[in-house]
């Protein structure tokens, strides 16, 4: 795995591209110079989370053949007040639509985030991360 980042202009705003050639703005908080050109470094994190949680609770439902037709990721987070501003708790409220037992989605919500997803298994075990969901 690799990426290339570089510089777009003289304030904070970054361009990532992997190995696909698919780019990903980057940009800094408005209050320390950012300009509103892409997403934060945090947020990006963030994403990250939700799309490999995402990825792998997927799949765990279609093998425990469940009906998913849709679903989305509210997620939110609380940072500390170090100077790192370290994520300190991260939440992800599941928003699940289809024919699924409320059992097999909690099941497969743990085992996503516990066992499966690489990116809930590379962030620091200090950062308390908890999950919810509704079934519609």
């Amino acid at each position: 795995m690799k990426v290339n980042l570089k510089r777009v202009n003289q304030a904070f705003h970054y361009e990532a591209v992997n190995e696909d050639k698919i780019k990903v703005n980057i940009d800094a908080n408005p209050a320390i110079g950012g300009e509103g050109k892409g997403s934060r470094p945090m947020e990006l994190i963030l994403m990250g989370l939700g799309g490999c949680a995402s990825i792998d609770l997927g799949l765990i439902l279609k093998k425990q053949r469940q009906e998913l037709m849709d679903y989305q990721i509210e997620i939110t987070a609380t940072r500390d007040e170090t100077p790192a501003k370290a994520f300190k708790t991260i939440h992800l409220h599941f928003i699940l639509t289809g024919n699924l037992a409320p059992e097999k989605v909690e099941k497969a919500i743990e085992l996503a985030l516990t066992k499966y997803c690489s990116v809930a298994l590379s962030l620091s075990k200090e950062i308390e991360i908890t999950t919810s969901f509704k079934i519609k």
